[in-house]
């Protein structure tokens, strides 16, 4: 399957007790919404993941993905200064797409 080019994005959602998903996607907001409504049975719905506190965007798939890759290797400590640094009350920022 060949990649088109576009808007990637890689993204980092959570739940209001600190859970965290981290992924990549083309379509942001309809990857959050599939989160949101992911039953119990999948990650995001099993730790009530459903805010959108954080994304970057990317030209190409590889860029997103190797952010991603990067970005899961971190200490959680680091992960939640990187959501911090741009969204100090851990909002839901989906309002932003």
């Amino acid at each position: 399957m060949a990649w088109k080019p576009g808007t990637y994005y890689m993204y980092i959602m959570s739940s209001s007790s600190g859970a965290t998903y981290i992924g990549m996607t083309n379509n942001l907001m309809r990857r959050v919404q599939e989160h949101r409504d992911e039953g119990e049975d999948g990650y995001c719905g099993k730790w009530f993941i459903d805010k959108l506190v954080y994304f970057e965007t990317y030209s190409s798939p590889m860029e997103a993905i190797t952010r991603e890759k990067q970005i899961k290797k971190w200490v959680r400590k680091k992960k939640l200064a990187l959501i911090s640094e741009s969204n100090p009350k851990w909002e839901d920022i989906t309002h932003l797409l």
